[in-house]
């Protein structure tokens, strides 16, 4: 009798288990007018998410968290806490890149570091700046006290192999956490990022040379060699694939037809770029989205010559054995599954409903 007891008492505690949600921590360098890529991870019942983390790269960290932060005033989710990370890259700077501009060539989009000429948004050695902000500044919502990678460090503790990592900036806050605590990596359930460009070098001809420049790995390349090189149990890059996903002209349409406080708000900025970040928070919600990958060891390199912030694969007979990691590649994806559950997450009313 007691027996069975104890089955049926470990039945109810594993079916109990599998109802909680997955938990999760968005990185990234959140910039406006909209923050469309945080929709998937809003509309989703099966996700807990813990916090988003800021960090520089696209614009500098502070005006990046205040469009995260109206974005989500207006999306009625202020109930998210935001935490503020690393605003410099470890070592990389402003005049270093332009030293190596000097000699071997010439980067179309600097992010935080893009010269002022470009527009009012841009301000690169101003990084405190608060420039105007098309949908006005956030009133409702501050940034916590606690920063990000003290934020990721208590989590991953707190959690033990349940929280998964998503990062689609730069990968600073996440090299920060590892120098501080050599367990993070590998305290975290896994790592999912967008960046990783591999072989673009003729794509900046034959394409777009801005879309060519991997800009997350480049922006701060030690930080990524750190995080290449941490003990995650798996990592998924989302790299080459993000370049060539786009939200249609039949998707779009599609998306603007219900309003919802998120759609009306993406109704005001039609989609020019890749969906980079946003194909990124889909494939952590619905994994199955990816339809071919490779797993291949990675890492960066960051010898400050031609390569400086170019990623480079090995596979397992010929790769260096220098601490690099495999990685789940993402070589293609459902792109048109993609932008139905993208469309149907942003009419969700998961999505503006705080408290999920």
């Amino acid at each position: 009798m007691l027996k069975r007891f104890l089955v049926a008492l470990s039945l109810v505690a594993t079916a109990a288990a599998a109802k909680e949600p997955a938990l999760v921590i968005y990185d990234n360098d959140f910039y406006g007018p909209t923050s469309a890529d945080i929709i998937p991870l809003l509309a989703s019942p099966d996700v807990k998410v813990l916090g988003f983390t800021v960090v520089s790269g696209d614009g500098w960290r502070d005006e990046e968290a205040a469009y995260l932060m109206r974005s989500m005033e207006i999306f009625h989710r202020t109930d998210i806490p935001v935490y503020l990370g690393a605003v410099d890259p470890l070592i990389n700077s402003q005049p270093r890149l332009e030293a190596w501009q000097k000699t071997h060539g010439k980067f179309v989009w600097k992010g935080a570091w893009n010269d002022s000429s470009m527009g009012p948004l841009f301000h690169p050695t101003e990084p405190y700046k608060i420039g105007p902000i098309e949908e006005g500044q956030p009133t409702a919502l501050q940034a916590q006290k606690e920063g990000a990678v003290q934020f990721m460090l208590r989590m991953v503790h707190e959690h033990p192999h349940q929280v998964t990592i998503v990062a689609a900036g730069p990968l600073t806050n996440l090299a920060l956490a590892q120098r501080l605590d050599p367990e993070f990596a590998g305290l975290a359930k896994e790592l999912i990022f967008m960046g990783a460009l591999i072989d673009t070098n003729l794509a900046q001809v034959t394409e777009s040379a801005n879309f060519a420049v991997d800009f997350n790995i480049i922006f701060d390349p030690e930080a990524a060699h750190i995080v290449f090189t941490a003990p995650w149990a798996k990592i998924t890059s989302i790299g080459d694939i993000s370049n060539h996903t786009f939200m249609t002209d039949k998707a779009y349409k599609a998306l603007t037809a219900k309003k919802t406080p998120v759609t009306e708000l993406l109704a005001k900025y039609p989609w020019q770029l890749p969906m980079w970040d946003e194909l990124t928070t889909a494939i952590y919600i619905d994994p199955s989205l990816i339809t071919k990958e490779v797993v291949a060891y990675m890492d960066v390199d960051i010898d400050h010559g031609e390569h400086y912030g170019v990623v480079h694969v090995w596979p397992e007979a010929t790769h260096p054995g220098l601490g690099e990691q495999k990685v789940h590649v993402v070589l293609d994806v459902d792109k048109e599954r993609f932008l139905t559950q993208f469309i149907k997450a942003a009419q969700s009313k998961e999505a503006y409903t705080p408290g999920q």
